[in-house]
């Protein structure tokens, strides 16, 4: 019988591994590219990303050739380990021959290959789409049958091709992936995407100008004080009632008031005249931030009035609140002039007792809680369950608070120190 050719062997033999190892390694790198950056690169062109893209939408089938590439490589290698063994050397160097081959199935096949796969799968996954390609045209009627039988099986175990997941990400799942970005995106970027994503969650009596805050013009007053107010009015659209808040009349804009006065003398009848040309807008108690947002857009207003279930007025919420809370304040109305803290010479922080617990948290960088009371009266009267007077001290988790100054049943004032960090014991 003629012997089997070593060098023939030999070269099977490397043709085999070196075939195992390009299987593993662009399985693992095919499936761990990332797909975004995969479908940016098909959109602007890259015909390996398409066809990665393509390979990738049915996974069952790519995995399909891959394992039976891979398995047939494997097979192929070890049955010419076999034949040499028996050729060559005696059987009994069979068992430590196929271990050798164990040994380097597992250095040069499956753990470096598939390391390396992972460590660059963007290099390795799109060059490696125009190679699978060609082969699942070639082996489709037994990769068909492959899927379909794997298919029926895993419909036994309730599972199916469409309950696959979807790769598509949630909110929580975008703001991990803007805070992994890293140098990618400037920090500045990234807090104004986190800022956006964040809109769902927070609701326009998190961020509105309280009832206490809300200028405007009460019709029953006495003209000259109407006069007077006009004179001092400080923001270019104001609400015009009778009585209180809860019965506006209409909105005033200061053009309107200026062109009046040129004509002669502007009295309630006329402001009342001029006021309901506009009507107010109101929004529901509980209306998120991006709702509003596309509402005003829709609606075309810049600021409305939040209501609760009884139709009472809280607080005024504007289009320049909603994007500060995007981008940062940027505003110059007194309302928010007056919400800013102040800093101490001994550390501590004077804050307005108006002044919003969310404010507080983003411009410190604090953890007050947020679930409850919005602003930082309402919070520290919630804790002490009761109105407490001037100089009444407290502590609000980690930071002690002073209450300062009170006003009509509110905190005006209140004095913050940051968190004590405890000094470790040695």
């Amino acid at each position: 019988m003629e012997q089997f050719p070593l060098g023939l062997a030999i070269g099977g033999l490397l043709v085999c591994i070196v075939v195992s190892a390009f299987f593993s390694g662009t399985e693992t790198a095919l499936m761990s590219v990332n797909r975004y950056r995969l479908r940016h690169l098909a959109q602007h062109g890259n015909a390996g990303a398409r066809l990665a893209e393509k390979l990738l939408a049915q996974p069952d089938r790519l995995i399909g050739i891959m394992l039976l590439g891979n398995t047939v490589a494997n097979v192929a290698a070890a049955s010419i380990v076999t034949l040499m063994t028996l050729e060559y050397a005696e059987q009994k160097w069979l068992a430590l021959a196929n271990g050798a081959l164990t040994l380097v199935l597992l250095l040069f096949c499956e753990v470096g290959p598939k390391t390396y796969g992972a460590l660059n799968a963007d290099r390795i996954a799109i060059p490696a789409a125009f190679v699978y390609r060609p082969l699942l045209t070639i082996t489709y009627p037994l990769i068909w049958l492959i899927s379909t039988i794997t298919s029926a099986l895993l419909r036994l175990f309730g599972v199916s091709r469409s309950k696959v997941a979807s790769h598509s990400l949630s909110a929580d799942e975008l703001r991990t992936v803007v805070a992994e970005a890293g140098s990618l995106i400037p920090l500045k970027h990234q807090q104004m995407l986190v800022s956006i994503l964040d809109l769902e969650r927070i609701t326009v009596e998190d961020i509105m100008v309280p009832r206490s805050e809300v200028s405007g013009i009460d019709l029953n007053e006495d003209p000259s004080q109407l006069m007077q107010l006009l004179r001092d009015a400080q923001h270019t659209r104001m609400p015009v009632f009778e009585g209180d808040l809860n019965h506006i009349v209409g909105v005033l804009h200061m053009k309107q008031v200026a062109r009046e006065l040129s004509r002669g003398v502007l009295d309630q009848d006329a402001l009342a005249r001029i006021a309901k040309q506009r009507e107010p807008y109101y929004v529901p108690e509980g209306t998120t931030l991006n709702r509003q947002l596309l509402a005003f857009q829709h609606n075309r207003r810049r600021h409305a009035y939040v209501v609760n279930e009884y139709g009472d007025v809280l607080g005024l919420v504007t289009l320049e609140d909603i994007l500060e809370e995007i981008v940062g304040e940027f505003t110059t109305l007194p309302h928010g002039l007056q919400r800013h803290l102040r800093t101490e010479s001994d550390g501590s922080y004077l804050v307005p007792g108006n002044m919003t617990v969310r404010a507080i948290n983003r411009a410190l960088g604090w953890a007050l809680p947020i679930n409850g009371p919005k602003t930082l009266s309402g919070l520290i009267i919630e804790q002490l369950e009761t109105i407490p007077e001037a100089g009444t001290s407290l502590k609000l988790g980690p930071h002690e608070v002073d209450v300062l100054q009170i006003t009509d049943n509110t905190i005006k004032t209140a004095r913050i120190w940051p968190a004590v960090t405890p000094t470790p014991q040695i």
